[in-house]
């Protein structure tokens, strides 16, 4: 139910990850993919782009529902980034329409309401130009930035994660070096 008492319409959510990948951006997707299917009643698939906004441009979109939970749980102890990455930037919508035009009609035919994009700054920018431009195209769609960053540099963040894990390796390397051989 909405603050006004309507009932809100089942729909079907993204999620993709860009920039550099760290196990925080596995552990995040399980968390994004294990809640929403906690909320059947509001979502129904949950598709991953393959790639980053690539997989969602491309429609190169992966079903987390045919992975069991059992799969989606072992993410959390998965290396790298499941899904595949990219640093693609969208241009603005004065700029390159066409983009944004083909982003809808992918969303549109999988009727995605839901977009979750996890990623730093650029990733952030991104989820924002989508926003944007679905209420700009008249397209109902709720984006969430996920945030992870290697760089801790979200703008009014303290600490990001994917900072610590990527930190916590040189500190744990420099710390095993001064190690006396036995």
């Amino acid at each position: 139910m909405t603050a006004s008492g309507s009932k809100v319409p089942k729909r079907n959510a993204f999620y993709a990850q860009s920039g550099g990948v760290t196990a925080v951006v596995n552990t995040t997707a399980c968390a994004v993919i294990e809640t929403a299917r906690k909320h059947p009643a509001r979502i129904g698939r949950l598709y991953a782009g393959r790639n980053g906004i690539i997989g969602a441009l491309t429609e190169d979109l992966i079903d987390t529902g045919r992975e069991s939970a059992r799969a989606i749980a072992a993410l959390k102890q998965t290396p790298a980034g499941a899904f595949g990455s990219c640093r693609y930037k969208l241009a603005s919508l004065d700029k390159d329409r066409t983009q944004y035009e083909r982003l809808i009609e992918v969303l549109r035919a999988h009727d995605i309401g839901y977009f979750f994009y996890n990623g730093g700054n650029d990733s952030a920018d991104t989820c924002l130009k989508v926003s944007q431009v679905s209420e700009r195209m008249g397209y109902p769609l709720i984006a969430v930035h996920v945030p992870k960053t290697v760089d801790n540099d979200l703008a009014v963040t303290d600490c990001c994660p994917g900072f610590g894990s990527v930190a916590c390796m040189p500190a744990a390397t420099a710390s095993s070096a001064r190690l006396p051989k036995t």
